[in-house]
């Protein structure tokens, strides 16, 4: 299988960061998210990034990448659909349904999701040998990790294919089964979650749990923090998956998370989360 037509659905900080990945490899992209200004928004974010990455030394182009983002109105054709939507379920194979009508037979369908089953994903299509998870880390554009996962009836062809074009992106491919959050967020989200009740029980500052993460566990960026970076809504939209998928108690989002969430408190993106952003 050849992607040179690559659909990205979601415009948002991940599918941004996905279109601007896929573009710079020489690829076309088309980018379509129901948003009214959110491709336009990313594509003026992509160019602020790209223009960073050339002045750093990067052998790129920002004007010819640029110009391989295409804006698409709807779904429309291509080899391979990223799926970079919300973190719900329904959301997301409503995008499947229409996917699997307007992509052409031997197309990819592939979800960004990172805790959503994929078979529940590949049920609502006629092609269920073609999707696959293909989960990018935020940033996109600097992480090299892409978890490749596996669905139920997910063909080998499909999965090699996925790996392949991973390595093409530059990225390092890790393959995992489908279970709710996959391997990376089974193993995050608890970590949060509990940095979270700490926080709550007040055993430290937020301040103080990051600094003991970084420089005891030798971690870049503290749970906190990086809660933060996720969006807070998103870490307990991933939490009620594996909660459920996962028939455990243990996964229950952190009070203090929902409290944030309920009050608009999301983190980066809305300026205020653990931290406060300018």
């Amino acid at each position: 299988m050849r992607f040179e037509r690559v659909l990205v659905v979601g415009a948002g900080q991940m599918g941004g960061g996905i279109a601007q990945v896929v573009a710079s490899s020489g690829r076309t992209v088309l980018l379509h998210d129901a948003v009214p200004g959110a491709v336009e928004r990313a594509l003026s974010t992509t160019r602020r990034s790209l223009e960073k990455l050339a002045a750093k030394g990067a052998d790129l182009d920002p004007d010819a990448v640029i110009e391989r983002v295409e804006a698409a109105e709807d779904i429309e054709p291509a080899d391979l659909m990223v799926e970079a939507v919300v973190e719900d379920v329904g959301v997301k194979q409503d995008v499947f349904r229409r996917a699997d009508k307007a992509l052409p037979e031997g197309a990819v369908l592939a979800s960004n999701t990172s805790s959503i089953p994929i078979s529940s994903l590949a049920a609502v299509t006629q092609r269920p040998d073609r999707v696959i998870g293909m989960h990018f880390f935020n940033p996109v554009p600097m992480m090299a990790l892409v978890e490749v996962v596996r669905g139920r009836e997910t063909s080998g062809e499909t999965v090699a294919a996925i790996v392949e074009l991973a390595r093409e992106l530059g990225k390092t491919p890790a393959e995992a089964n489908d279970f709710p959050g996959f391997v990376s967020n089974r193993i995050l989200m608890p970590f949060i979650n509990e940095a979270a009740q700490a926080l709550e029980q007040g055993v430290a500052e937020p301040e103080a749990i990051d600094t003991i993460a970084k420089l005891g566990f030798n971690h870049p960026m503290g749970p906190l923090a990086l809660a933060d970076l996720i969006g807070l809504d998103t870490c307990v939209a991933i939490l009620e998956v594996l909660r459920d998928g996962l028939g455990d108690s243990r996964y229950e989002p952190a009070a203090l998370l929902r409290e944030h969430v309920a009050a608009g408190r999301l983190g980066r993106k809305s300026g205020q989360g653990f931290f406060k952003y300018s």
